[in-house]
């Protein structure tokens, strides 16, 4: 059980760093060879390999989005007694956004992360892909 408080907690913490815009902290919960896959019909989703891609992405994203809020709802273990070992842990939460020409929207997602000794090695992130082709400003509103 210990295992799943630390995962648990581990992934609030990079979530905090999001919001917080803190991009050092959130790059630190990665693997140096870490994928992430960002699903969706937007022309920003893919596969983005290693923690500069990722990065990069991030600075895309705060930069299309001046303002914007993670809430996560609900985290769940694979293994909840491993400890600094192979995890699953899947994500629920919620997003609010707002543009850079200050249009509002909010989008619920899930995030299934695999963790290889504590850090992340693969997520991606499961959302509405129409509603994120608006908020990218594909199908305007």
């Amino acid at each position: 059980m210990i295992g799943a408080i630390i995962a648990k907690r581990k992934v609030r913490s990079a979530y905090d760093s999001l919001n917080r815009r803190d991009l050092s902290s959130f790059l630190a919960n990665w693997r140096e060879d870490a994928t992430f896959i960002y699903y969706g019909a937007a022309f920003v989703s893919g596969r983005f390999e290693g923690k500069k891609a990722i990065g990069q992405f991030a600075q895309k994203y705060w930069e299309q989005f001046p303002k914007w809020n993670i809430t996560v709802k609900n985290i769940m273990v694979q293994n909840i007694f491993a400890f600094g070992s192979t995890n699953v842990v899947a994500v629920e939460w919620d997003l609010a956004l707002t543009d850079r020409e200050g249009r509002n929207f909010q989008e619920s997602a899930v995030s299934i992360i695999r963790i290889k000794r504590g850090k992340a090695v693969l997520v991606c992130d499961y959302k509405d892909p129409e509603a994120d082709r608006k908020a990218w400003g594909e199908n305007k509103v």
